[in-house]
């Protein structure tokens, strides 16, 4: 019997045996535009390395500047060639071979080949402790890093020839390959990241102080970096010469950091600005009227309440968690917070993809209920230290007070104390809410593919590395065991039927957070602005956009 991993080269074998739709040209043929796209973004990028970047502010920079050995198609979620023209693996999925692009070079003039491939494994695998903290996104799909070589999932990689590189994992999952279209699995110049010292990452305060190449990366991309004005507010990058695919249509790209919504319109009604993501829902027609096109997404995100019984062990009873849930007024939060089209969930992903229950029914907002599991939780009057982000607008949260407060009001009104704390994105919130300062906190996730261990097995699946303080329920471990052998299912159905009854345990018997609902996001751009490509990942590339046909 086939390995589900070798199921999944079968079909993106598919894809893969033809070249990647980018362009053929290389080195910029094809022309370029002169034009500068200026976009509004709703927070401030923390570094430039992807590999410890967590937050989509950042990845909006770097997804323009580097690339992965998968890419995903432009508009959709499916996987495509992008570094790697094809790939194949053994019987068991635990030997991939990568056949590489031959005509890539790194921004700084270095060859793009196998070895520069390993060289990035390694060097992703190979963390000091506070890299391990901060590479998130390693963590959650390969599990451990070299400290712990026996539950991690990468074993290994190897040059078998200029440009063919042998991955070894190692077990079958549903998600290698698919996971290296990761914005935080991009491929990086192995010179850079030597001269800069990449991985002189150390821990600093409640967060991280980044080496030098965090601030001077290097990628394969149309874009490369230029310089990130901290006091402007600004990052700029510029066409990269000597790209392999099409050349950007537009030369410059620069990213305004104007953290207020209605800040980010006004500025695009001066024309200061090209476009800016997330325009408050109110406003849509307005910004249409006016001559602008509003691109709405298809939602393929979860807005959730997280909880930590680590940091509160009141929290562990199931009973409170239950209680806090049935005080939540989703419905009308929904109804008047959210853009037309959201919805209220029943559970930590989205009905699109395969493995979501449909027997699930949400949770009803019931005052008095919750009051009475709270009672008989002995937690009558409890104080909840809740957290929301500042400085932020995200696909499933675009008003982050205005949901904290609607929020906060329902659990205030069924007798719980709220301790309101508050950091900005990138200025706290995220390394806090990872450290475990919150009782309770709002977070959010859009997906990276369609699979459904992109969304409740990161959540979940890594016992030690998640947000939700599983490590300390009775039924953690048992919750990441089934994940990983739902994701290791071969046949597809019956890896949909795993996945179904884990998310009706994960919502009937261990309720370890809360989710909220699900929103279509939208971004704008102006009405000289041609050749977007709204991404239901909410992953945009900007080189095929240009302003006023420059």
């Amino acid at each position: 019997m086939a390995s589900a991993a070798a199921v999944g080269a079968l079909a993106l074998t598919m894809v893969s045996c033809a070249e990647s739709e980018r362009g053929e040209g290389g080195g910029g043929e094809g022309g370029g535009g002169e034009s500068t796209f200026t976009f509004g973004a709703a927070g401030a990028p923390e570094m430039f390395d992807p590999l410890y970047a967590t937050d989509g502010e950042t990845f909006r920079v770097t997804r323009q500047m580097f690339q992965g050995l998968l890419g995903i198609e432009p508009g959709s979620a499916e996987v495509i060639p992008e570094l790697a023209t094809e790939w194949t693996s053994n019987e068991e999925g635990t030997e991939w071979t990568f056949t590489l692009r031959d005509d890539v070079t790194f921004h700084d003039g270095e060859p793009f080949n196998a070895e520069a491939v390993c060289a990035n494994f390694e060097r992703m695998y190979d963390q000091n402790e506070a890299g391990r903290v901060a590479a998130e996104y390693w963590g959650y799909v390969m599990g451990s890093f070299s400290d712990d070589p026996d539950g991690s999932l990468y074993q290994g990689c190897e040059a078998a020839d200029e440009f063919e590189a042998v991955v070894t994992i190692s077990r079958s999952t549903s998600g290698f390959p698919t996971m290296l279209t990761l914005a935080s699995l991009v491929m990086q110049s192995p010179a850079a990241m030597e001269a800069g010292d990449a991985n002189g990452i150390e821990a600093q305060g409640e967060g991280f102080a980044f080496p030098e190449y965090a601030q001077n990366p290097v990628g394969t991309g149309p874009f490369k970096f230029v310089e990130y004005d901290q006091a402007d507010g600004t990052v700029s990058l510029e066409a990269f010469d000597d790209y392999w695919g099409d050349a950007p249509a537009s030369s410059e790209l620069v990213f305004r950091v104007i953290p207020d919504e209605s800040t980010r319109r006004q500025e695009l009604e001066a024309g200061s600005i090209d476009g800016y993501d997330f325009p408050n829902p109110a406003d849509w027609s307005g910004l249409e009227e006016s001559g602008n096109s509003v691109e709405v997404r298809d939602p393929f995100n979860i807005f959730y309440l997280g909880l930590n019984p680590e940091a509160n062990p009141q929290l562990k009873d199931l009973k409170v968690r239950q209680a806090l849930y049935h005080a939540l007024n989703r419905e009308q939060l929904v109804q008047t917070q959210l853009p037309e089209g959201a919805e209220v969930a029943t559970q930590f992903m989205p009905s699109t993809v395969s493995g979501y229950n449909t027997e699930l029914a949400a949770y009803e907002h019931d005052p008095q209920r919750a009051r009475q599991l709270l009672q008989e939780a002995g937690a009558e009057g409890m104080t909840l230290t809740f957290a929301y982000p500042t400085e932020v607008s995200r696909p499933y949260m675009p008003d982050p007070q205005q949901l904290y407060e609607a929020l906060r009001t329902n659990l205030e009104e069924v007798g719980i104390n709220v301790d309101v704390k508050t950091a900005s994105w990138n200025g706290g919130y995220l390394d806090n809410v990872t450290a475990g300062k919150y009782d309770a906190y709002l977070l959010g996730w859009t997906g990276d593919y369609d699979s459904a261990f992109n969304f409740v097995g990161t959540f979940f699946g890594n016992l030690k590395e998640n947000d939700f303080g599983t490590e300390v329920m009775p039924w953690g471990k048992q919750l990441a065991d089934d994940l990983q052998a739902a994701d290791a299912v071969v046949d597809e159905d019956e890896r949909a039927a795993a996945f179904e009854e884990i998310n009706r345990q994960i919502m009937e018997e261990y309720l370890p957070g809360l989710p909220i609902s699900h929103s279509p996001p939208a971004l704008v751009v102006g009405p000289d602005v041609e050749g977007l490509i709204p991404s239901p990942l909410t992953a945009e590339e900007f080189s095929t956009v240009s302003v006023g046909g420059q």
